[in-house]
């Protein structure tokens, strides 16, 4: 992970509260994110992660709290909020009909983008995409319909991207190509805010975690520091059987990225 953050923080969240009638979602949540980290905000379904990544992207208002992203008030500057941010839903807002570069040019005429079809190919190089670019969406699988999703989320260099469960109903392999483009957005410099309740996932890509549960940050760290707050582990000699997991990418292979139309024929 890296550690060279800039000192102010591109996400700032102070005491944000939210009901729904007489459900209190969030119950006063507190948390910074440095920029260009990726803070994981982990919690079981139901723990209020979704509300808060809707108060941070402008698309809810807080009962109450205050909360800046890049430097701008979220309740009182939206607009520029909106400008310096972009959000990947639990659901891939792809269009099945459109290939993947067809879908990359809309968005880049979208966000008034210079040569659209430029910024399409440079995002479907960035993501290992440019063999497939020329096929529908539709067709293609969970990891890459994810991947073009964050690409077409990326078109404007936002500064803080949000990534609400993105791996959500993806196989071993897909959610390990998902990991390698997050990594890539953070190592650019971009900070990266993701909502999981994956354990390994947030141990995987995380600088820091915040543990959400009923409605308050109850724990927020490294994984370093929260490890610590168990008893030193005893020293035993086990064996260790290989997962599933294990099993299914060793099988199929774990490349990070999808194989070409070449490599697909002679299989």
């Amino acid at each position: 992970m890296r550690t060279n953050h800039t000192l102010d923080p591109a996400i700032r969240v102070e005491g944000i509260e939210k009901s729904f009638r007489d459900l209190q979602v969030l119950r006063g949540v507190d948390f910074d994110v440095s920029a260009g980290s990726i803070f994981a905000l982990l919690g079981s379904n139901g723990a209020g992660k979704t509300t808060l990544v809707r108060i941070l992207s402008t698309l809810l208002a807080a009962d109450a709290g205050t909360a800046a992203v890049s430097g701008f008030d979220v309740g009182t500057q939206p607009a520029d909020v909106r400008r310096s941010i972009s959000l990947t839903g639990q659901f891939t807002a792809v269009d099945d009909v459109l290939t993947g570069r067809e879908n990359l040019v809309l968005i880049a005429k979208l966000r008034h983008r210079k040569n659209p079809g430029a910024v399409a190919d440079e995002m479907l190089a960035r993501f290992a995409l440019t063999d497939s670019g020329t096929r529908r969406a539709g067709t293609y699988s969970g990891g890459m319909r994810r991947r073009l999703d964050i690409a077409m989320s990326l078109i404007g260099e936002p500064g803080v991207i949000f990534l609400d469960e993105p791996t959500a109903g993806l196989d071993p392999q897909a959610r390990n190509e998902v990991w390698h483009a997050v990594r890539e957005l953070a190592a650019a410099g971009t900070t990266v805010l993701l909502t999981t309740q994956y354990l390994d996932e947030a141990e995987q890509l995380a600088d820091r975690i915040g543990i959400l549960h009923q409605g308050v940050i109850i724990r927020n760290g490294t994984l370093s520091e929260l490890q610590q707050l168990l008893p030193p582990a005893k020293t035993e000699y086990v064996t260790k059987q290989a997962s599933l997991e294990d099993v299914f990418l060793a099988l199929v292979g774990d490349t990070g990225r999808t194989p070409t139309a070449e490599e697909r024929e002679s299989r």
